[in-house]
């Protein structure tokens, strides 16, 4: 072997070595503020840090939700701040993150995780479509940030985990205005890791794949929105596809814990990412391919969206059930 063969090799097991034996953050007695923190992913995130013995606060826009996702979360004796908050609007998050600030004291670690999705074909989305998107994905994860960020500062201390999604790194068809999103807050994520390091800051972007968190039910769909729901709901409820929301939850705070830049989740995400990233144009054409033979014509309802609940259309019960089934559990409705 070459002398460059076994430096290379040296400093992949010094790293490697790094890694593994690193201190790792220990949530415990944190307060961890989680946007969208009241079903899916983000309330299973929620009671895994409740577990962990960490203080939360949690929000989102509807209060029912919030109501039910605080009584779970008690109910597992973690001492909990929920609210309801649009967190596309500053002046709510301020207030937001005052309260939480008043009930659970200064913000330890920050989740982003608050999000939307829309499926159809281009020709039915709209610019609102975008405009949600990046103040969904965007600017509530930028909102959040500039309210904790200075008391980080002060400490010296403090973890950002932003969820994005495989669909930040890959421009997955009939999901434009969700991948707009995502691509964004991956970008930013990477920007505020790299000038927040001297600060003590450490910023982390986690990007899953298929989730079985029960959101196909809160989804909305364009177009010809039964045959939308019908491709989306199917591939997350195929095994091999997607992964649990526990599962999945595990991994994110485990990246966030370790202080990984960046952390793709599940090996179909992990292919496809790797595919882009050695084949774009050969990517790229497969995935016209795909919108092309595969995805849905423009039709049905147009621009008009119609949630999951309400798209199921001709799929059988059957095939959903246990996603279903997850969607109960998450409080997805």
């Amino acid at each position: 072997m070459t002398r460059a063969a076994w430096l290379a090799a040296l400093g992949a097991g010094g790293y490697l070595a790094y890694r593994a034996f690193r201190p790792r953050y220990d949530f415990r007695d944190r307060h961890v503020l989680v946007t969208g923190g009241t079903r899916g992913l983000g309330l299973v995130m929620a009671r895994q840090l409740a577990a962990a013995g960490a203080r939360l606060s949690v929000c989102s826009r509807d209060p029912a939700e919030v109501a039910r996702a605080a009584a779970d979360l008690t109910a597992r004796g973690a001492r909990v701040v929920a609210a309801a908050c649009d967190v596309t609007d500053r002046d709510r998050v301020r207030e937001f993150v005052a309260a939480a600030r008043r009930g659970n004291g200064p913000v330890d670690v920050l989740v982003n995780n608050a999000g939307v999705i829309r499926v159809g074909p281009v020709e039915e989305m709209t610019e609102d479509d975008f405009e949600q998107s990046l103040r969904t994905h965007l600017w509530a994860a930028l909102y959040t940030t500039l309210e904790v960020l200075p008391e980080m500062r002060a400490r010296r201390a403090g973890r950002i985990l932003n969820v994005s999604s495989f669909g930040g790194k890959v421009a997955v068809p009939h999901l434009l205005p969700y991948t707009a999103g995502k691509f964004a807050l991956v970008g930013l994520s990477h920007g505020l890791r790299a000038e927040l390091a001297k600060d003590g800051v450490v910023v982390t972007v986690v990007c899953p794949g298929l989730v079985r968190t029960g959101s196909h039910r809160n989804a909305e769909f364009k177009g010809r929105h039964d045959e939308e729901y019908a491709w989306f709901a199917l591939g997350n409820a195929t095994p091999g596809l997607s992964m649990s929301a526990e599962a999945a939850a595990r991994k994110a705070l485990a990246a966030c814990a370790r202080g990984d830049a960046e952390a793709v989740l599940g090996l179909p995400a992990k292919l496809a990412v790797a595919a882009q990233g050695v084949a774009p144009n050969l990517f790229a054409g497969l995935l016209a391919l795909v919108n092309r033979w595969v995805l849905p014509d423009p039709g049905g309802i147009g621009t008009a969206a119609a949630r999951g609940r309400d798209s199921r259309g001709a799929l059988p019960e059957f095939v959903t059930a246990h996603t279903d089934r997850a969607a109960a559990r998450n409080n997805e409705g």
